[in-house]
This record gives C-alpha cells, structure tokens and sequence, in this order.
C-alpha cells in the first residue's frame, strides 16, 4: 500500500527495497509497540527512511519470528542505522526478530551528550529545534497491534518519526565533533549491545553502589 509519502508493507521489505536501502550510507529507523517491555509487548511496526527520504512503514504480523530481508539491511556494517532513544528499538528488533543492529547512532545518547543547554532530549524537542519541524504526536499512545485498521494518522505519526533522523544525526554528530564529544559518542553507541543483553535479562541499577 502506497500512501502519500510513504510506503505500508507486510512481514518484510520486499527484495527492491532491501536493494535500494542497501545502497545507504545510513537509514533512520523506529519501532511502534504494544508497549515498554519486549518480553510481554509484541513489536507491531518498524519504520525505514534513507538520505533520499524513502520512508517505508513494515507491518509484524503477531508471531513474527524473523524478516530476513530487515535483518539483512539492519546488520550491514557498511550502513549506520539511526534511532532515537536505540536502547529500546535495538532491543525489540532482538528479542522479536533475532536481529543484532550493528552498527548504530543514538540521537537521543547524542543529544544528551551535546545539547547540554536543555533538559529537553524527546523528539519533538530535538526536531523541533535542529529542523524547524513541528511533530504531531497525538498518535503516540496508539494500539499499534490492530494493523488491519491502522489510520492515516497513526501511520502518519509512524512515517514522521524517521523522516527527519537523518538531518537531525548529521547536526548532533556536528555539534559533539564541535564541542569534541564525537569520542565519548562513539564509546556509548558501542556499548549499547550490552546494554540490550542486559535489559533482556532484566538486570537493572548493577552499575550502582
């Protein structure tokens, strides 16, 4: 299904897609759910847009264990995949469709790291300030599971949260080499596989005293 800006497709990226993204140097991606923890709430959506602004919606169909063209294009190591808030995204893809995302950038680690003149480090904020674009987020509680009657809204508000990662990356990653934090970035995105292994295994606060 072909809306305005978008492209809808079921279980997996179809051969030509895959291809296509294939030729990125980077992707912007999301995850909807059914809710915070992956273990009970099943993984619903994944959204896709490339540099030359290709947004793909991908429908999971409940039970879903693998899509082998997204697990092909989310493990290329030539291609930086890009998140927003990624411990949570990296861990869904894991636990639902066995797919081990490498490598990838974090707007909001990236965010926090150099916009240190803010405690705002959402989405919205971030966009709004680095690309002049207001977020419609009214969909963002949203039962993300009844994929049959999704709305116009609802993947809407799916499409919006990639189209604009890429733009956003490109100015954090500027700014954190400006004020030469581009290292410790770099430090956290690699550390963020651990951080899935132990979110998946429900540890929490070991790293306290």
């Amino acid at each position: 299904m072909t809306l305005p800006d978008f492209h809808v497709c079921d279980h997996d990226l179809s051969d030509n897609a895959v291809a296509e993204y294939l030729q990125s140097t980077a992707i912007a991606v999301d995850t909807e759910t059914m809710g915070l923890l992956p273990q009970r709430d099943r993984l619903c959506l994944v959204q896709l847009c490339n540099s030359e602004g290709k947004v793909t919606v991908l429908l999971i169909e409940k039970g879903q264990k693998e899509a082998p063209n997204l697990k092909k294009l989310m493990e290329a190591a030539n291609i930086l995949k890009i998140f927003h808030f990624a411990r949570f995204d990296l861990a869904a893809l894991n636990y639902h469709l066995g797919i081990n995302v490498n490598p990838a950038f974090c707007t909001k680690i990236a965010s926090k790291l150099a916009r240190t003149y803010t405690p705002r480090h959402g989405l919205k904020d971030v966009v709004k300030e680095l690309e002049g674009v207001e977020l419609d987020k009214s969909a963002q509680s949203s039962d993300w599971g009844n994929a049959a009657n999704l709305t116009k809204a609802q993947l809407s508000y799916a499409a919006n949260d990639v189209r604009y990662l890429i733009g956003v990356q490109q100015k954090l990653q500027a700014m954190l080499q400006r004020e030469e934090r581009w290292d410790i970035a770099q430090e956290c995105f690699q550390c963020l596989p651990t951080m899935i292994k132990l979110d998946l295994l429900q540890y929490q606060n070991i790293f306290e005293h």
